[in-house]
């Protein structure tokens, strides 16, 4: 393994670094995709875990694909046409779909420039805090190439068809107060807080039981392409299921005690 991803723990939460930062943390050796699909796997079965945060290491939190490798056509983007799609469909495509799927609540830290598939990677958390003078930009077209990672698909759920056509046809980088106004920060913040503000957000999330949160996460994310019926049977599901935890019990004990709860995830 390339060992890209640094993992920290405290309490319920992870934060996770992408520790490349004399390559912008850029993603070009198949063993960093490798590292999020294993991460992904790892979050699935541990439901101690209540929240992540994901930022970058450096001033970048993540500069996309490697352009000289693209120059070079090596690593990813080595071979013919038909390799370097399988190369797409098994390397960086894995991470949009780890993360996607991943029902932990992500909060990620948009600690300096995120661009190309750096950008996407923000896209499939759940919050984004982002530093003042971080930029991001969905600038594939620049390089004669298109979102292959997922930001076609992910973007204009995220700040709406004009504003995702905009950003992915002229590949502009906009700044963090741009972001803030399309709704792709959660907040902006000084850069020095990024981060802590990050976790802070995270251990809120982590504060209330994991079921309810994964549960509620995977809710809003079928809910995107669900019709009203189909959406309103799982959440009938899923609530009979939370009414029977013991966390449940726990919270509304707590709560007419006046007392902080203390959940065990079960």
């Amino acid at each position: 393994m390339s060992n890209f991803l640094k993992i920290e723990r405290e309490g319920a939460v992870l934060t996770v670094t992408m520790d490349r930062p004399e390559d912008r943390n850029a993603i070009t050796d198949p063993d960093q995709s490798a590292e999020f699909v294993a991460l992904a796997d790892n979050l699935a079965r541990d439901r101690s875990v209540r929240a992540m945060v994901l930022t970058g290491a450096g001033k970048s939190f993540c500069a996309g694909g490697n352009v000289k490798s693209m120059r070079d056509k090596t690593g990813l983007f080595a071979g013919s046409p038909f390799d370097q799609r399988t190369h797409y469909r098994t390397t960086v495509q894995t991470i949009g779909k780890a993360l996607w799927e991943l029902e932990v609540p992500v909060v990620a830290a948009i600690n300096g420039h995120a661009i190309g598939l750096g950008l996407d990677i923000t896209l499939m958390c759940d919050v984004r805090v982002m530093a003042e003078d971080a930029l991001v930009a969905e600038s594939y077209v620049k390089l004669g190439i298109i979102p292959g990672g997922g930001g076609a698909w992910l973007l204009p759920r995220v700040v709406g068809l004009s504003n995702a056509s905009r950003m992915t046809l002229t590949g502009e980088t906009i700044d963090a107060a741009t972001a803030l106004r399309y709704g792709l920060a959660s907040e902006v913040v000084p850069t020095a807080q990024v981060l802590p503000r990050a976790q802070e957000l995270a251990h809120a999330i982590a504060a209330n039981p994991g079921h309810a949160t994964r549960m509620a996460k995977r809710m809003m994310r079928e809910g995107m392409d669900q019709k009203l019926p189909t959406h309103l049977e799982m959440a009938a599901a899923y609530q009979a299921l939370s009414h029977h935890t013991e966390d449940h019990v726990e919270a509304i004990d707590a709560f007419l005690a006046k007392r902080q709860p203390e959940f065990r995830d079960r």
